[in-house]
């Protein structure tokens, strides 16, 4: 059995998966530069957030926890 912590790093990692597709998709079909800010800053958050959800659910593993 999961634990909650375990789970809800994987929906953080799903989550930051979402936003950086979002991302793509929104600057493929953005019509003015105010879009292009916006999707810009989703892709590099949803990449932040990836990134550190990443890193934790290897300490995770790291110490054992993760199933």
């Amino acid at each position: 059995m999961k634990k909650e912590c375990d789970i809800n790093i994987k929906k953080t990692i799903e989550l930051a998966e979402a936003m950086i597709l979002l991302a793509r998709q929104g600057d493929d079909a953005r019509e003015d530069s105010g879009c292009g800010v916006l999707y810009g800053t989703l892709l590099d958050s949803g990449f932040k957030i990836k990134q550190l959800a990443l890193k934790e659910k290897e300490a995770h593993i790291n110490k054992g926890w993760w199933k």
